[in-house]
């Protein structure tokens, strides 16, 4: 995603990585790569500095504990384009685990943040390819009316009959995405 960014638009990118698994050289953006450990000594405290530079899009190279990601809705409200990875079995899941990092008297305002600033959840796995190597299957949640209205109402657990039926606005599911696979080859 950064390197789409960085050949289609015009915008500052600052990054925080635990470890910088990728250098990217600036084309049409500036990119800023900042290690954890070297450059900043925790995600939260990385990600407080990289506000007062008035980034346009914050990668995280991983959300890890609720600070981050309280630190990381807040910037997403501000503004800024925010992608992170989160380790987890599908979109759904991830959503669920977002919220699931709060202690139960806190899982409310952050639904409503989180409602509010999500754009969309992509999730990947990649299996053996036919031809060589490997390829991905993804799934893609996208924060319709409707998935804001889930989320902020803590019924996640319908999420994924959302994503199976959200063709025409764009979201896919693992099984679409592998059909696709198989259609190409690949499988």
């Amino acid at each position: 995603m950064v390197g789409y960014l960085n050949q289609h638009a015009d915008a500052h990118i600052l990054t925080l990585e635990d470890p910088v698994e990728y250098l990217y050289a600036s084309q049409r953006c500036l990119i800023q790569q900042r290690e954890i450990g070297l450059h900043c000594m925790t995600f939260a405290s990385g990600l407080r500095a990289a506000l007062r530079e008035d980034p346009d899009v914050i990668l995280l190279g991983e959300l890890r504990d609720s600070e981050t990601i309280r630190l990381a809705l807040t910037a997403a409200e501000t503004g800024h384009l925010v992608l992170a990875t989160l380790h987890t079995r599908g979109a759904a899941q991830a959503v669920e685990r977002l919220v699931d990092s709060f202690p139960a008297q806190e899982k409310d305002p952050v639904r409503n943040q989180l409602a509010g600033s999500l754009r969309a959840v992509l999730s990947q796995k990649l299996e053996v390819d036919k031809q060589e190597g490997r390829v991905a299957l993804f799934e893609l949640l996208i924060n319709t009316p409707a998935v804001g209205n889930l989320i902020r109402e803590g019924k996640t657990h319908q999420l994924p009959h959302v994503i199976q039926t959200g063709q025409q606005v764009g979201m896919l599911t693992f099984q679409q995405s592998y059909q696709q696979r198989v259609g190409e080859g690949r499988l």
